[in-house]
C-alpha cells in the first residue's frame, strides 16, 4: 500500500512497515505540493515585509532579539545547522534514520512549517536512494526540538557530514554525486525547520511501540507454554473472573490464554486430580499483570499516533498569513509516555523471570533441578536463569523515569525540558532486554515439556514447541546456549511466534 504524504494519517504501524519491514513506498500528491507552496509563500511575504520574525531574520533561542541583515540570511540558516550538529554517542540505527526522513517528509507536507518544495523534494530523494545521514544518538534534551540529532540529519541534506549509501559510509557530497542528487540550498527559515520538532523522540517512540506490541503478545503465548510445563491450572483464566474486572488488556490476555488451551491438552489432563489449589502469582495473575502492560501500550500508542501527525517546529505558519511562535517542540507528552512504556515492558520481563525461576526450581515445578536430568554433572538452565535475572535487574534501573529530570539550557531561556530522547533510548534498551528474557523463558518452557514426555501439550502449543526445536534442539547434556538464545530472540523480534499462532 502506498502512503500519500500530506493526505494519509500516519501511525506507528505504517511508519514501521514503510521504513523497517520494506522499501519506502509513498506518493506526493499534487494537492499536498500545492499546500506546501501556499505555506511557503507566507514565509516569503513575511521576509518581504521588512518586519522582524523569529527564525527568519533573527538569531535563535536566547539570541532571538538579534536582528540579522538580509544579505546574511542564507549564512544564518547554514550556521544554525553546522553549529547544532555536535551530537555524540553511537550512531542511530539505519531504521531510525530512515524513519526520521520519512516523518520529516510527512510533517513538512502538512504545510505549517513553511519549507519550500525543493527542501521537501531533497528529503524524498534521500528516501528514494536510501541515503542515510549518520546521526549520533546522544545530545537532545527533548525541547526546542531534537536539535542535535536533527541537525546531523539536515547536514546531509545540504551535502555535508557523512552518510551511509549502498552499504558504505562516505562523505555526503560523494553519495549525492553518485546518486545524482543535488544538495539543498537553504532558504529563509528552512534551517530552523529542519532541526526543530520532536521527530527523533517520535521515531524512537513509534518503533518502540511496534516492538512492544510483538513482545507483549508473545509474552502471553510463552507464559501459556510455561504454565503447561509446570503443570499449572487454567482455572484462573475463566472468563467469569475477568468479566467482573473488565480492564481491556486483562480481558484480552485472559482470552488469549483460554484460546491457547481451547483444545484437549494431555499435560493438563494428566494432573486434573493433583490437589494443587493455586499457582504462584507469576502464573495465576498473568492476565492481570500482562494486561496492565497491554493497556499502557495502548495509551502510549494513541499518544505517539497524535504526535506523528502533528507539526512540532517553531515558528508555525497559518493561512491567515500569521506566523506564531509557541512550544509544540516540547516533548513532554512523548517523554511521559515513553517512561510509562518502559515501566510496562520492565514488568513483563520481571514476571517472566519469576516463571523461569519456577521452571528451574524443582520444589515448585516437580521437574529435575535446572531442567536437566543429571543435575550436578550438568548445570542445565541454571545460568540462563541468571542471565534473565541480570537483564531484569538492569531493566529496573533503566525504568527510572527520564521525564522527571530537567536541566536549563540556552542561557535559561529553555528552562524546562522533557528528556524525551533519553526516555526513548532507555525503553528501546529495555525492550531488547525483554526480548532476551522471553527467549530464555521460551527455551526453558520447551525444556520442561521435554522432561514431561511421553506427555505432550495441545496442538497449538505443540506447534510452538516444534518451531523452537528447529532453532534449538533439546539439551540432554550441557552446551553453550548463547547462539540459540540470540537466534530465538531474533525469531521473536520478527513476530514469528505471533505468525505461527495466527496462521490457520
Amino acid at each position: 500500500m502506498s502512503f500519500q504524504l500530506g493526505q494519509d494519517v500516519l501511525d506507528t504501524g505504517t511508519l514501521f512497515q514503510q521504513t523497517v519491514l520494506g522499501p519506502i513506498n509513498f506518493t506526493f500528491p499534487a494537492s499536498s505540493r500545492q499546500r506546501v507552496a501556499e505555506y511557503r509563500q507566507i514565509v516569503e511575504r513575511a521576509l518581504q515585509s521588512g518586519q522582524t520574525y523569529y527564525g527568519i531574520n533573527t538569531g535563535f533561542g536566547y539570541l532571538a532579539d538579534v536582528r540579522i541583515e538580509t544579505h546574511k540570511l542564507a549564512q544564518l540558516q547554514e550556521n544554525l545547522i553546522r553549529s547544532h550538529a555536535c551530537g555524540v554517542g553511537a550512531y542511530a540505527d539505519q531504521d531510525v534514520v530512515r524513519s526520521l526522513l520519512f516523518l520529516r517528509a510527512h510533517t513538512f507536507s502538512l504545510g505549517h512549517s513553511g519549507v519550500s518544495l525543493p527542501c521537501l523534494e531533497t528529503i524524498l530523494d534521500f528516501l528514494k536512494h536510501d541515503i542515510l545521514p549518520l546521526v549520533p544518538s546522544q545530545g537532545s534534551v527533548g525541547a526546542s526540538g531534537d536539535l542535535a540529532p536533527l541537525a546531523h540529519l539536515a547536514l546531509g541534506l545540504i551535502g555535508e557530514g557523512r552518510v551511509t549509501f549502498q552499504g558504505q559510509v562516505m562523505p555526503a557530497q560523494e553519495a549525492l554525486r553518485k546518486a545524482n542528487v543535488a544538495p539543498h540550498k537553504l532558504g529563509p527559515k528552512e534551517g530552523l525547520s529542519l532541526i526543530n520538532g520532536t521527530h527523533y523522540m517520535s521515531v524512537l517512540a513509534a518503533l518502540a511501540v511496534e516492538q512492544a506490541k510483538i513482545l507483549f503478545q508473545s509474552a502471553d503465548i510463552i507464559a501459556a507454554l510455561s504454565l503447561d510445563a509446570v503443570r499449572g491450572t487454567v482455572a484462573a483464566f475463566d472468563a467469569r473472573i475477568h468479566e467482573i474486572r473488565p480492564h481491556p488488556g486483562q480481558l484480552a490476555s485472559a482470552a488469549r490464554l483460554r484460546f491457547l488451551f481451547s483444545e484437549p491438552d494431555p499435560i493438563v489432563e494428566s494432573h486434573q486430580d493433583c490437589g494443587r489449589v493455586q499457582d504462584p502469582y507469576s502464573f495465576r495473575c498473568i492476565p492481570q499483570v500482562h494486561g496492565a502492560s497491554h493497556d499502557t501500550l495502548s495509551f502510549v500508542e494513541r499518544t505517539v499516533n497524535i504526535e506523528l501527525n502533528s507539526v512540532t517546529d517553531n515558528p508555525l505558519c497559518f493561512l491567515d498569513g500569521q506566523m506564531l511562535s509557541g512550544g509544540n517542540f516540547h516533548g513532554q507528552p512523548l517523554a511521559l509516555g515513553l517512561d510509562f512504556l518502559a515501566i510496562a515492558a520492565a514488568e513483563i520481563g520481571s514476571i517472566s523471570e519469576r516463571r523461569i525461576e519456577k521452571l528451574t526450581n524443582p520444589q515448585m515445578s516437580g521437574l529435575p533441578a535446572f531442567l536437566t536430568r543429571e543435575s550436578g554433572l550438568n548445570s542445565g538452565y541454571m545460568i540462563p536463569h541468571v542471565v534473565a535475572a541480570s537483564l531484569v535487574s538492569e531493566n529496573k534501573v533503566l525504568a527510572h523515569p527520564a521525564s522527571v529530570d530537567s536541566i536549563p539550557t540556552s542561557a535559561d531561556k529553555e528552562d524546562h525540558v522533557s528528556m524525551g530522547p533519553i526516555a526513548g533510548m532507555k525503553v528501546r534498551r529495555i525492550l531488547d532486554n525483554l526480548n532476551h528474557i522471553l527467549a530464555i523463558e521460551l527455551l526453558s518452557a520447551c525444556q520442561g515439556i521435554d522432561l514431561l514426555k511421553p506427555l505432550s501439550p495441545n496442538p497449538k502449543l505443540k506447534r510452538i514447541y516444534d518451531a523452537v526445536r528447529v532453532i534449538s534442539p533439546a539439551m540432554d547434556i550441557d552446551r553453550s546456549l548463547h547462539d540459540e538464545i540470540l537466534a530465538l530472540s531474533s525469531w521473536l523480534r520478527r513476530g514469528s511466534l505471533l505468525d505461527l499462532i495466527n496462521k490457520p
